[in-house]
C-alpha cells in the first residue's frame, strides 16, 4: 500500500532521527555549539575574580548585551550557518554514498518525502543541541537579578535560531540536491557571498538568510544602549520585522518544494 506524502515524510523522519542523534555528526555538533558555551564559561569565570571581559566605549559591557552579540556573531553568523552546511547537504548525499538510497526509493513512499522527512529530522537533531546551549549560554552571562525580566526575549531568541536552521536548511538541503559537490557551493555561499555582500551598499543583501535574520535580531534582545550602539556598528541596514519573517518563511518553502521535485525527477547513479 502506498503511504501518503506526509505520513511517508514521517516514516523517514522516524528513522533518520535516532540515527542522527546518535551518529559522529553530533559530536562535530555538540563542538561547534561548545564554543560559544565555553566562552560564557570564560566569561562568567573571569567576572568572578574580578576581570571584565569586555568593554565598549570605556564602560563595561553588561551580561544582557554581551549574550546578544554572542547570539549574532557565534550563533546565527557561525554556529547556525556550519551545522545547516554540514547536515542540510548531506541530507541526500549520505544516502547516495552509503548506497543506501536504492532501499528507500524501493519502498511503497513519494521520493520526495524522502527529503523532507530527513529534513524534518535535521530540525529535531539541531534543535536538540543547539537552543539548550543557548539557554546555557543565557544562563551563564545573565546576572540572576535579571532573568525575570529578560526570559521572554530568551524565547524569542530561540524562535529567531529556530528560523534560522530551518531556513539554511532548506537552501542547503536544495544545494545538497542540486549540485555534486555541494559542500564546495553552501561554505561558499555563507562565507564568502553573504560575508561580502552584507558589508555592500545596495539590494544584493536581499538576496542573503542573514540579511532577513539581522532585520530580526534588534527585536529579539531587551533594549540596551551599548548594545544597540555596537550592533548599529555591524549592521547598516536590516528589514522590517514582519518583511523579514515573509522573506524567511518563503525561502524555506520555496527551497524545499525545488529539493523534493529535484529529488523525485532526477536519476542518481550510486557509487560502485
Amino acid at each position: 500500500m502506498r503511504l501518503s506524502y506526509w505520513a511517508s515524510a514521517w516514516r523517514v523522519f522516524d528513522l533518520s532521527v535516532g540515527e542522527m542523534l546518535w551518529s559522529r555528526r553530533t559530536v562535530f555538533m555538540a563542538l561547534v555549539v561548545g564554543l560559544p558555551v565555553a566562552v560564557a564559561a570564560a566569561v562568567r569565570v573571569l567576572e568572578v575574580v574580578g576581570i571584565t571581559a569586555l568593554r565598549v566605549n570605556g564602560q563595561a559591557m553588561a551580561g544582557t548585551s554581551l549574550f546578544g552579540l554572542m547570539l549574532w556573531l557565534l550563533f546565527l553568523r557561525f554556529a547556525v550557518p556550519v551545522l545547516a552546511v554540514f547536515y542540510g547537504t548531506a541530507l541526500i548525499a549520505d544516502e547516495v554514498d552509503d548506497r543506501t538510497l536504492t532501499y528507500l526509493f524501493t519502498r511503497p513512499i513519494p521520493r520526495g518525502s524522502v527529503l523532507l522527512g530527513k529534513y524534518l529530522a535535521y530540525l529535531a537533531c539541531t534543535s536538540l543541541v543547539v537552543l539548550p546551549g543557548v539557554m546555557l549560554t543565557y544562563f551563564l552571562l545573565t546576572p540572576v537579578t535579571q532573568i525575570g525580566a529578560t526570559f521572554v526575549s530568551l524565547l524569542v531568541d530561540l524562535g529567531l535560531l529556530a528560523a534560522g536552521l530551518m531556513t539554511y536548511g532548506a537552501l542547503f538541503a536544495l544545494v545538497g540536491a542540486w549540485f555534486r559537490r555541494p559542500l564546495v557551493v553552501a561554505p561558499a555561499f555563507v562565507f564568502g557571498w553573504e560575508s561580502v555582500v552584507l558589508l555592500l551598499p545596495g539590494s544584493l543583501k536581499q538576496l542573503t538568510v542573514a540579511y532577513y535574520l539581522q532585520g530580526l535580531v534588534p527585536h529579539a534582545m531587551p533594549a540596551d544602549g551599548g548594545l544597540t550602539a555596537l550592533l548599529q556598528g555591524l549592521v547598516t541596514e536590516s528589514p522590517s520585522t514582519p518583511a523579514a519573517l515573509a522573506a524567511l518563511a518563503a525561502m524555506t518553502i520555496g527551497a524545499l518544494w525545488l529539493a523534493t521535485r529535484e529529488v523525485e525527477r532526477r536519476e542518481y547513479v550510486l557509487p560502485q
